[in-house]
């Protein structure tokens, strides 16, 4: 353990920054611990897809958004630290744990795994196929994309009842189709889809398959009990979208291997949320459990906390090793609590602004944000956040500039060097909601030195010869586009050749049309390679070499 920075030592390092991560970062900051919560995406987890939320005790009606936001604001208050990375591997033989993330090495007595889960496959013919082109797994992500068409909902649980009606602000009619005999769920959420008029409920019924040529164009559903087989054909001219709510699996890529897992692959935990390796524990939807809800995710992590202040507390005895005391802020008031959950009309909230202060002091070169503006009302909003941001750092000024002629992606903004040298990074759109983090990490990575990567990630970023054009389309509510875009940001800030453009295709709907977007994250590399879905640094980078190959 010599090579060990002390300055990177924790009492404990939180893996995954949902609700059982964040109650449980929070519990330790104010037993004064150390704590570190990694996550790789976005904090909040999960919920954050959840556009209302009504059965948080305490809470009469919120969004998941802002619930999280409050839990991470609480947990930050009592000295809590947050990292965006990724886990890549534990090396838990040792009194000091090892973490390595995406960004550097860590160290801690004790890891809580709280990586949650993610959307299940149900395996009809032509899902994987159509992913991205009609085959959907967030209704908030995605909904958008089928405004005015038909659409089917896969499922017959919490989500595929919630989602459905939420996808009636944007279908002409949403059609659920259910395996079982009827909703899984408690009655008052199914009642809520059972009873509104532009839904209707299929139950027995299980998918065959989906096809089509760049959009979808039919579905095959059988009748479990008849045996019949429905195929629905959409009017001419036109596609739908499948929505698949089939339950949840969970992320335990990490610690295959490691822990002890049932036979869904959940981890199991005794009463206390330990697992069967020393100083390992695990909380929320990552464990086996029979309800997976934001409040008992919560009980999870503050279970685990108390648990782990135990651990740390013995293990700082036996190596005679103390992390240095995480340092408290002010505690919210109640008016900065309420404020997080209305929407505010400030450019920047104190939070954002907290966070840029964090980056804006370690970025090395000055970096100038170049406007290129039209008359439409968004390019005064783009005009006032660049503003914004220059106002709070002499790291960052701003100009005006006039297009080139002929330029049809307006308004944008481009992120120059101090002498307005292109860093190949831009922007099209507004970049809020949830690309507001990876926009300011764009900057700390053109400004250097930049998110910390492997020495050999850095050299095959440096090797690529040949110029590549990467347009990342995006919608700022996504919670799965950020990964992306920071990925090719990443790349496009060491390497001259690569250039790495954001859209908000709120902004831009020809180019949803022009590629077919129906799900996003959408990459288009030299404006003839369409991938669909999320992807780190690594598989980014893999995705590009399998092209040039």
């Amino acid at each position: 353990m010599k090579e060990m920075d002390l300055e990177k030592l924790y009492d404990v390092i939180v893996i995954g920054g949902g609700p059982a991560g964040l109650t449980a970062a929070l519990y330790l900051a104010r037993a004064r611990y150390r704590v570190l919560v990694v996550e790789k995406e976005h904090f909040g987890g999960q919920i954050t897809n959840t556009s209302e939320v009504v059965n948080y005790p305490g809470v009469e009606k919120t969004t998941g958004v802002a619930l999280t936001d409050i839990m991470r604001k609480q947990a930050q208050s009592f000295g809590a630290e947050f990292l965006l990375a990724a886990v890549d591997q534990l090396d838990m033989t040792a009194a000091i744990k090892t973490v390595f993330t995406s960004r550097g090495r860590f160290f801690c007595f004790g890891v809580l795994l709280a990586t949650g889960a993610h959307p299940r496959m149900v395996g009809f013919e032509g899902e994987r196929e159509f992913r991205g082109h009609g085959v959907a797994y967030c209704a908030t992500c995605d909904g958008e994309f089928f405004t005015g068409k038909d659409i089917f909902v896969i499922g017959g649980g919490f989500a595929a009842a919630e989602e459905s009606v939420f996808l009636t602000k944007y279908a002409r009619h949403v059609t659920v189709l259910i395996r079982e005999d009827d909703f899984t769920c408690a009655k008052a959420t199914a009642d809520v889809a059972k009873a509104h008029e532009k839904i209707t409920i299929l139950t027995n019924v299980e998918v065959e398959l989906v096809s089509g040529d760049s959009s979808l164009r039919l579905l095959k559903y059988r009748n479990r009990k008849t045996g019949e087989v429905t195929e629905y054909v959409p009017p001419e001219g036109e596609t739908f979208g499948v929505f698949v709510f089939a339950g949840y699996e969970p992320a335990t890529d990490l610690v295959q291997g490691l822990v002890e897992l049932n036979e869904q692959g959940y981890v199991m935990t005794d009463q206390n949320q330990k697992t069967n390796i020393d100083g390992l524990y695990a909380a929320g939807d990552v464990c086996m459990k029979n309800l997976r809800q934001v409040v008992t995710a919560v009980g999870d992590g503050a279970i685990a906390a108390t648990e782990l202040e135990k651990y740390a507390a013995a293990m700082q005895r036996k190596t005679g090793l103390q992390p240095t005391a995480p340092i408290m802020r002010v505690p919210l008031l109640p008016s900065e609590q309420n404020e997080a959950v209305n929407v505010t009309e400030e450019i920047l909230t104190e939070d954002m602004k907290t966070q840029l202060d964090a980056v804006f002091s370690k970025m090395d070169q000055p970096l100038l944000l170049k406007l290129y503006l039209d008359e439409r009302p968004i390019s005064k909003e783009l005009e006032q956040y660049a503003r914004a941001l220059s106002a709070l750092t002499d790291k960052l000024s701003c100009e005006i500039d006039a297009p080139t002629l002929g330029e049809n992606r307006l308004p944008f903004v481009a992120i120059c060097r101090e002498n307005g040298e292109t860093t190949g990074l831009a922007f099209h759109g507004v970049p809020g909601g949830h690309e507001f983090t990876s926009f300011v990490l764009g900057l700390y990575n053109a400004s250097g030195p930049g998110q910390t990567i492997d020495a050999d990630v850095k050299e095959e970023i440096l090797a690529i010869n040949r110029p590549i054009d990467m347009k990342i389309l995006v919608s700022i509510s996504c919670t799965m586009c950020p990964e992306l875009v920071t990925s090719a940001q990443r790349i496009a800030a060491i390497n001259p050749l690569v250039r790495a453009e954001v859209y908000d295709l709120n902004h831009f709907p020809d180019l949803k049309e022009h590629y077919q977007v129906m799900s996003v994250p959408c990459l288009v590399v030299n404006d003839t390679k369409v991938s669909f879905g999320k992807k780190n640094l690594v598989q980014l980078l893999e995705f590009l070499r399998d092209i040039e190959e």
